[in-house]
């Protein structure tokens, strides 16, 4: 599914994990007006957020799917820099991590994530939960304008 008013959407996927990488690009798909940008820990996310070295030319992302556990800088710490910068602090942030931590899960939010889901244990319940994703912020809602 493509975005409702048919603007073409960039999302930054934050994902040390491989696998998890694999299962998220092939159930939300890229599509016409959908790129999926990747990297795999919270220092290479600052650097294409910030449009530094090999990513002077990324695109401003419409939202950010990060996960908590990762090198180098952590998810919350990421999360942390995000929100305290005026260019990027709208851009929303899904948190897709294993840890059901309710002291994860309070933290993220005081941190200003716009929504936590811990990530399934079988695809079935992934593939349910990318779909819903989809239908929800790639369509229903309206995000802020790319301009910065």
């Amino acid at each position: 599914m493509t975005r409702c008013d048919g603007r073409s959407l960039d999302i930054l996927l934050v994902e040390d994990n491989p696998g998890d990488t694999r299962l998220i690009i092939e159930l939300l798909g890229e599509k016409e007006n959908r790129r999926i940008h990747v990297v795999s820990n919270g220092a290479e996310a600052i650097e294409f957020l910030k449009k530094r070295g090999e990513y002077s030319s990324s695109p401003r992302p419409d939202i950010i799917m990060l996960d908590l556990n990762l090198p180098l800088k952590s998810g919350f710490e990421l999360l942390y820099e995000l929100k305290s910068d005026e260019s990027l602090k709208t851009v929303p942030v899904i948190i897709m991590t294993t840890s059901g931590s309710e002291k994860d899960v309070e933290r993220a939010y005081r941190l200003h994530a716009n929504c936590y889901i811990t990530k399934p244990a079988s695809f079935d319940e992934l593939a349910n939960i990318m779909s819903l994703l989809d239908r929800f912020w790639l369509c229903a809602v309206r995000l802020p304008s790319k301009e910065e």
